[in-house]
């Protein structure tokens, strides 16, 4: 092995280390830094009702609409370099939500980041790659590497909020069959689906505060919204599922039609629990087939070795 070589795994041994210290560093303190999730996310769900509430009075009050916000230096900049028309993405916003960001500061914040980074990643690719060349590449193959470097950066803030709704769907999904249990409770005994879903909300913040959080914006939303409709369909929007969308379809037509609330509740509360049940049998049923790649490359290898190093032994002895 030449000394250029011992040189770069020396390099890359040292930044491996530094890596993990510092991500076992973040994983110490982040639990601390923290504090209360629940009361933050609540206070963040109080937060956005009370902007309703304001909106509609403004309404009520003001024939113009809103007041104008003061603009920042990243909406400046994003409305000035017209960000939301060159680097337009589709359902930005319903997929922020899904991904819990709500406002129009999530927003800015996205098209900055799909201009900055592809430039940032683009010069760290031209400097790593094409001037200090460690893997001593063509120039050809150092610059394909820089402007996969810059397509990444592009990408990177769309996939990051893709995996942030996967996450956060993850939580809700499982315990959505409970809580339309517990709304069909509360609807039974006499309480207005306002006062169901605030109930159900507070409820389900110990096992989801994803889900607490949906329903407490849905609380909000039909108190101070024009029309239960708009809520059920905000509701649907903020979160892609296949249960929360008929749900929110079933919820809708009983607002329309007059059918019974709790009827509606109980066929839609079988059908999550049916669609967990099979959810929960089609990972168990995936199992083997995740299970032969590790079986192959870690345990028959070892079986190998137990099973033919006493007869190994035996043949070398007689031999």
């Amino acid at each position: 092995m030449s000394a250029g070589s011992i040189e770069l795994f020396k390099t890359a041994l040292i930044m491996l280390v530094v890596l993990a210290s510092a991500v076992t560093l973040y994983s110490l303190l982040v639990p601390l830094l923290e504090g209360n999730q629940l009361k933050r996310r609540m206070g963040a769900v109080s937060n956005e009702r009370e902007s309703l509430k304001r909106a509609r009075m403004d309404n009520l009050n003001d024939t113009q609409g809103l007041r104008s916000e003061s603009k920042g230096m990243v909406k400046t900049l994003v409305d000035n370099l017209s960000l939301e028309k060159v680097l337009a993405a589709a359902d930005l916003k319903d997929k922020l939500s899904q991904a819990g960001l709500r406002g129009q500061r999530p927003v800015y914040m996205f098209y900055l980041f799909r201009l900055v980074m592809p430039v940032l990643l683009l010069v760290f690719g031209l400097l790593y790659f094409v001037l200090l060349n460690p893997m001593e590449w063509r120039t050809s193959q150092s610059m394909l590497a820089a402007v996969s470097m810059m397509l990444l950066g592009y990408y990177a803030p769309g996939i990051y909020i893709k995996n942030k709704a996967g996450k956060r769907m993850a939580s809700i999904a499982p315990v959505f069959p409970d809580a339309l249990d517990l709304l069909l409770i509360c609807v039974e005994s006499g309480m207005s689906i306002e006062m169901a879903f605030g109930k159900v909300s507070k409820e389900m913040a110990e096992n989801s505060i994803e889900l607490a959080e949906e329903f407490s914006m849905t609380t909000a939303e039909l108190s101070y919204l024009q029309s239960r409709r708009q809520a059920y369909e905000n509701l649907a929007r903020r979160n892609n599922h296949v249960g929360i969308r008929a749900v929110s379809t079933a919820l809708i037509q009983s607002e329309r039609y007059g059918t019974p609330l709790g009827s509606t509740l109980r066929v839609m509360a079988d059908e999550n629990r049916q669609m967990r049940v099979l959810a929960a049998e089609k990972k168990a049923a995936a199992l083997p087939a995740k299970l032969t790649v590790p079986m192959i490359v870690f345990f028959l290898p070892v079986l190998f070795i137990v099973v033919l190093t006493p007869a190994a032994m035996k043949m070398s002895a007689n031999l």
